[in-house]
């Protein structure tokens, strides 16, 4: 898992510059390289040659510009090939900035506006009870994410129907596109959630055994969990790294050598 982390990683940057002047959500991608990697090299239950596979478990990526770290992940799973890849931003191309459902491809569904994902996976998570159906759903989400009134409706209705199924991630990153997130909504969110009758788990969301050992864990209450993963933006680049000018931003050829030179002394 940590060679697959290094491999997305340098692909994120790869498909940035590739993008050109479109730019692309670079910082927002690398804080959640880790956690990608262990959900598709560990944890998941999946399978790409049988895509829609009713007892797969079900991952949703609600901050849907972490895009790119989201993509590499489907395609070290074998759910993308190489050219599809390569279509990141491009015209005609199956992968736009912010993900489109395609289940063949992995992508449970579409993601743009924040704070929909949980809803989404808890409408999942449900389904999946009523059926009888041993799937787990994972729903990956920014801290900055959660000032959405909509996660909190989405965050009762799971406690109320008992969706122990259900584990949501936050890449707590505490920045957003406007700043830091403490000085826009400070929130103890971990308190936050333990007062909607989440568990909470804290870990560091770049080590892989934390990560992996957490998500691992099985679930025995009947109560869905969060696990807040401390996370740097921009991770393993040090000129990205809590730089909010990389929230979004063109990867030039000079800034994209410069980043993939640093990334492969530091390996």
């Amino acid at each position: 898992m940590e060679e697959m982390a290094y491999r997305m990683r340098k692909k994120t940057l790869y498909l940035a510059n590739r993008a050109g002047s479109k730019g692309a959500h670079i910082g927002s991608a690398l804080s959640i390289i880790e956690i990608m990697a262990v959900l598709y090299g560990g944890i998941l239950k999946i399978d790409p040659k049988n895509p829609f596979w009713i007892e797969r478990d079900r991952f949703i990526i609600s901050k849907g510009h972490g895009s790119l770290g989201f993509y590499t992940a489907l395609y070290e799973a074998g759910f993308l090939s190489e050219e599809e890849l390569d279509t990141f931003e491009e015209n005609g191309g199956i992968l736009p900035g912010q993900p489109v459902m395609s289940v063949e491809k992995g992508i449970e569904f579409s993601i743009g506006s924040l704070g929909h994902g949980l809803s989404l996976g808890v409408g999942v998570a449900f389904a999946g009870k009523r059926n009888h159906t041993a799937s787990n759903v994972y729903v990956l989400m920014g801290d900055g994410e959660c000032n959405e009134g909509s996660v909190w409706e989405a965050a009762m209705a799971a406690k109320q129907y008992h969706l122990s199924s259900i584990t949501a991630i936050i890449d707590a990153n505490e920045m957003q596109s406007d700043g830091r997130c403490s000085a826009i909504m400070g929130v103890n969110y971990g308190s936050l959630w333990e007062s909607f009758g989440w568990q909470v788990c804290y870990v560091d969301g770049h080590d892989i055994h934390d990560l992996y050992v957490t998500l691992k864990a099985e679930n025995k209450k009947e109560t869905p969990r969060v696990i807040i993963a401390k996370t740097v933006k921009g991770k393993g680049i040090s000129f990205m790294e809590n730089n909010n000018a990389w929230h979004h931003n063109r990867l030039s050829d000079e800034d994209c050598h410069r980043a993939i030179e640093e990334l492969d002394f530091s390996r």
